[in-house]
């Protein structure tokens, strides 16, 4: 009954308890310098991190963008079994629109004259044949070329292949030109139009400046020292600025990654929101397994000869793919934002008291006294001061 007691007064006590903070002062070197370290730590935080570098005085808006580009060059490409053609921007922009990127052919393999008939397939472990029991009517085989028909026949005076009905003379895609066939490429330009817009701040902004006019653009090509805001690229430069040659790269194609950074500071006068150009390879190139390499898809023209049979040029074409990738962040003085971050981080002066008091309580030689003049509990019964936690 007794201990039933005791533990109801102990819970009453408890429940009405207040707890009040008592300043106490205490003259330390070692406390007072760590006091003021952590409190200037904090403030150097608030003014120099969240101020100044995070600018977290600021209300900020993501880009919305838009790309077009237009590409320009021309040159003589020598075909092998073809011959030496002309070549302008209808024949290498392949697509002639896409979003965002575009793509320049640099390197073809061209099966010609292909007509709807039927042929040897190419030998492979699952093609060769040595009679007809060997091939099956109807089957189609994803890394084949065609739809087996049933036949086995002479691909050359020792080898025999299972018959395929396919476009044909089938596509031999081993021996890849090199040099590249459209190696002068390299000087081909691209004009990069981009219009951006930070709607929360009703800003709009284009890659061509306002001091650029019709004749600039006629003869300027991007430099990163003579010409930085010039919109007009050359692809050797591209190429070079990503690190890379781009000969090599022209022999079995690539992604190259153009950057427009448009990072603002809308505080600051309005001329100085430009774009930041940048340039690296996205596909990647160093590989522990470097199997298919590059970049390069197939496409074809179709056509009647003069008996009107459909026949079809078959392309396998690679180049390089350049994809436009635009990003930043725009930021404007709101007392909103200003209030809510430097008030977050000034909250961490509160931790300096628990800091030094567990400095102070756990490893001064005093900190017996301390605690015993930190800690008072008041009792209204007793008219004394109180009764002090803690001896010495």
């Amino acid at each position: 009954m007794a201990a039933g007691k005791g533990c109801c007064s102990a819970l009453s006590r408890c429940i009405f308890e207040y707890e009040t903070p008592k300043v106490l002062v205490i003259q330390s070197k070692a406390v007072g310098t760590i006091h003021r370290l952590i409190q200037a730590s904090i403030v150097g935080y608030v003014i120099g991190y969240v101020c100044v570098i995070q600018r977290g005085y600021q209300d900020t808006d993501s880009v919305i963008s838009s790309v077009t580009t237009k590409v320009k060059g021309n040159a003589l490409a020598k075909i092998p079994d073809v011959g030496v053609q002309a070549w302008d921007v209808a024949d290498y922009i392949i697509p002639s629109q896409a979003e965002n990127s575009f793509f320049v052919l640099t390197n073809l393999i061209v099966t010609q004259n292909q007509t709807q008939s039927t042929c040897a397939e190419l030998p492979s472990p699952s093609t060769i044949c040595t009679s007809d029991s060997n091939c099956t009517a109807g089957f189609s085989n994803v890394h084949g070329n065609g739809i087996q028909t049933g036949k086995c026949m002479d691909y050359s005076d020792t080898v025999k292949t299972c018959e395929v009905k396919a476009w044909c003379p089938l596509e031999i895609d081993t021996n890849l030109p090199e040099p590249a066939v459209l190696a002068d490429a390299e000087e081909f330009t691209v004009l990069i139009k981009n219009s951006i817009q930070y709607p929360k701040f009703n800003v709009n902004k284009r890659n061509i400046l306002p001091h650029v006019n019709s004749s600039y653009l006629k003869h300027c090509t991007f430099n990163r020292l003579t010409d930085p805001n010039c919109p007009i690229f050359r692809f050797r430069d591209i190429v070079a600025e990503a690190h890379e040659d781009f000969q090599d790269m022209a022999v079995h194609g690539g992604v190259i990654g153009i950057l427009i950074d448009w990072s603002c500071n809308l505080d600051m006068p309005e001329n100085k929101c430009v774009p930041k150009y940048s340039f690296r390879r996205l596909d990647n190139k160093y590989t522990d397994n470097n199997v298919a390499p590059g970049y390069n898809f197939r496409f074809a023209r179709y056509y009647k000869d003069c008996d009107d049979i459909d026949k079809r040029t078959l392309i396998k074409g690679y180049g390089i793919r350049f994809d436009v990738i635009v990003f930043g962040t725009a930021g404007k003085f709101n007392m909103v934002p200003t209030l809510v971050n430097i008030g977050a981080g000034l909250s961490f002066l509160s931790l300096v008291s628990a800091v030094c008091d567990w400095v102070t309580f756990t490893f001064l030689k005093k900190r017996n006294y301390y605690s015993k003049h930190k800690y008072i509990h008041l009792d209204e019964s007793d008219d004394t001061e109180g009764t002090m936690y803690g001896t010495e």
